[in-house]
């Protein structure tokens, strides 16, 4: 047997030794690269999947949280409505009590008919002011308010121009809302 002196066709070059080659050329260390790379991924996705799963449940908490808000804010709507009445129906009952208890005087003078009316009648005022319903009744002379006041007719007068001259029917406000508004005649200008 002879030995030959040969040299490798492809010397390693010095410095860092290199790893070796899998078949297809690529570093050996490279699967493990890989593996460790999709690993990370693996567990990114499932960090990802559990903070997913977590702003969902927190998205459907406050969605339940919002419907049931809603909810309760129709039924206190619903409840406001239907007792809203309550306080100004309590009101008038005194009023029916004492239209009752005149009507049933059988033998009551003019007089006491009148003193009664007129005591009802202070009770329904007193009632309708506790509820915030209060009468528009200008004055002669006041200035003409189109959004208190509906002029039925003007009439030539003496007044000042756009004056109540008379209230021909009282109006009503509602928590300073016009109700109905008060019925008068207005100075024409002159």
């Amino acid at each position: 047997m002879t030995h030959a002196n040969t040299t490798p066709s492809n010397p390693e070059p010095t410095g860092t030794p290199s790893k070796p080659a899998d078949p297809a050329g690529v570093p050996a260390d490279q699967p493990e690269l890989e593996v460790q790379s999709l690993t990370d991924c693996q567990a990114e996705v499932v960090a990802l999947q559990a903070k997913n799963h977590d702003l969902t449940d927190q998205f459907l908490r406050a969605k339940a949280d919002a419907e049931n808000a809603r909810r309760r804010a129709e039924d206190e709507v619903s409840k406001a409505r239907k007792f809203a009445l309550e306080s100004f129906a309590d009101s008038l009952l005194p009023v029916i009590d004492s239209l009752e208890a005149g009507l049933a005087l059988k033998e009551a003078s003019l007089e006491q008919l009148r003193e009664g009316s007129q005591a009802t009648l202070r009770q329904l005022i007193s009632a309708l002011e506790r509820n915030k319903v209060v009468a528009v009744n200008p004055a002669a002379g006041d200035k003409f308010d189109p959004h208190q006041h509906q002029a039925i007719s003007v009439v030539p007068s003496e007044q000042e121009a756009n004056t109540v001259v008379t209230v021909l029917q009282k109006g009503y406000l509602i928590a300073e809302r016009v109700l109905r508004p008060a019925l008068v005649t207005v100075a024409a200008a002159k």
